[in-house]
């Protein structure tokens, strides 16, 4: 009983820190975006706009919405 305990809490350790670190790089790269696009560079900015989205899509809610919430409810 105690090792399933540890694997469950490791997994959502791993989880939660995956899930901030493509949160965090969808963050970056949405400003990066922002930087671009004010640099006069829109064909790099919407790719930055889009891999931001993906990103922040992943993070925040594919894995910190089902994967996180649903392990701690």
């Amino acid at each position: 009983m105690t090792s399933e305990l540890i694997a469950e809490s490791l997994s959502l350790v791993v989880y939660t820190a995956i899930a901030g670190i493509l949160t965090t790089g969808g963050i970056a790269a949405e400003y990066a975006s922002f930087q671009h696009l004010g640099a006069g560079e829109a064909t790099v900015a919407m790719w930055l706009a889009a891999i931001g989205c993906v990103m922040l899509y992943a993070g925040a809610y594919g894995l910190g919405y089902q994967k996180i919430l649903s392990q701690v409810v």
